[in-house]
């Protein structure tokens, strides 16, 4: 025997409808897809995956609209367009969830973007002009962070939002197709600032390894060959005084005027050490550390996946390793009036804090540098599916 609801079960599936057993796991036809249900490695990649989830759930809405409401109403043409935002949101996430070299980043970082913003722009001649409109404080925001002011095609695009805004003009498919031009001239040259400041750290990473393998060689034959550096002082001492010779590591005593046997040379060698030159390098390394991070706060940052304010940090510390080790050597040489000879081994190692510190007024061009470049670089905008 049968109950009611059994037989309304029954009837139900009979014609042809879903019962609620069915209608609780049906799943949305156009539900947007995670690429992965685990976190990536980067932030870069995060933003990646929920904007190229935000286009395809636009589009998706895109296709259940009236032919008469979409942006292009013949079938076939907006099937092409559908088509290429699936294919630019895959090549999306397969960029964005791809591990590799590091060297590699960069190609990633273009692939995303390009492909997001090629979906965004058939995104645009899919949408309704209603959303178009609405999409338009954020397209124009867009154009001016990244196009200049004498841009032809901005100034076509503050002409039209101006328009829209005072006359109550009606936005015609002439101004969708200027739009998504502009749109995609701005989005071009905020690649382009993107890859200038990637330029501008591949630059840095390279003169930082170049250093770094300078500082550990001059270290190395210092190590080797400690009297072919020899970072030693005789200091001004009365006629009367034991004239000593001082070393970053020690001190001993020079031979009387009148001693034939024994030659200054020979003093130097027995004084220095092959820890001299490590250790001075070692301390203007860390100096340039300190100052390096105090001089960065004058640095504004950028949003940029890049890391540059890290690479202008590490680039000092080689410097000031090999500035401490030079600005002795031209101390010793009396290139510095008035500085030909240090009293004692602290004051060796008080200079070369000095001379590692004084790395930044070679860096400082640099880190100068850096600002114009981050300056050129438009911040973080909002594009028609409301990413950067």
């Amino acid at each position: 025997m049968t109950s009611p609801q059994d037989d309304r079960t029954g009837a139900t599936a009979q014609a042809g409808q879903p019962t609620s057993a069915q209608r609780r796991t049906t799943h949305l036809p156009h539900a947007p897809r995670l690429a992965s249900p685990d976190l990536t490695t980067r932030a870069w990649r995060e933003e990646a995956l929920a904007r190229a989830a935000e286009v395809e759930t636009l589009s998706n809405w895109i296709d259940d609209l009236p032919p008469g409401r979409r942006g292009e109403p013949e079938h076939g043409a907006d099937r092409h367009l559908a088509n290429a935002i699936r294919v630019h949101i895959g090549a999306v996430r397969n960029a964005a969830t791809a591990e590799g070299p590091r060297m590699r980043t960069g190609a990633r970082l273009g692939r995303v973007a390009s492909n997001l913003h090629a979906a965004e722009a058939d995104l645009l001649r899919r949408a309704p002009l209603e959303y178009v409109c609405g999409e338009l404080p954020s397209l124009e925001a867009h154009v001016k962070r990244h196009l200049p002011a004498d841009d032809p095609r901005r100034s076509q695009v503050e002409d039209l939002t101006r328009r829209l805004r005072d006359e109550g003009r009606v936005l015609t498919q002439r101004d969708r197709e200027s739009l998504i031009a502009a749109t995609r001239a701005a989005s071009s040259a905020a690649e382009r600032e993107q890859q200038r400041i990637r330029n501008f750290r591949t630059v840095l990473a390279a003169a930082t390894v170049l250093l770094f393998v300078i500082a550990g060689l001059v270290g190395v034959l210092g190590a080797l060959r400690p009297e072919a550096v020899a970072l030693c002082f005789e200091p001004q001492v009365e006629l009367s005084s034991e004239r000593v010779i001082v070393c970053p590591t020690g001190q001993s005593r020079l031979p009387a005027p009148d001693d034939a046997e024994q030659d200054v040379d020979d003093a130097v060698r027995k004084t220095v050490t092959s820890w001299d030159v490590p250790l001075i390098e070692v301390i203007g390394l860390v100096a340039a550390g300190v100052t390096g991070a105090v001089a960065l706060r004058h640095l504004r940052g950028s949003s940029t996946p890049f890391g540059v304010p890290v690479a202008l940090i590490v680039l000092k510390l080689p410097t000031g390793a090999l500035t401490a080790v030079l600005g002795l050597m031209l101390m010793r040489g009396g290139f510095v009036p008035g500085l030909t000879a240090l009293d004692t081994t602290p004051q060796i190692l008080a200079w070369a804090v000095v001379f590692g510190a004084g790395q930044q007024l070679f860096t400082g061009l640099v880190d100068r540098q850096a600002q114009t470049v981050f300056d050129s670089v438009g911040g973080k905008t909002y594009t028609p599916t409301g990413g950067s």
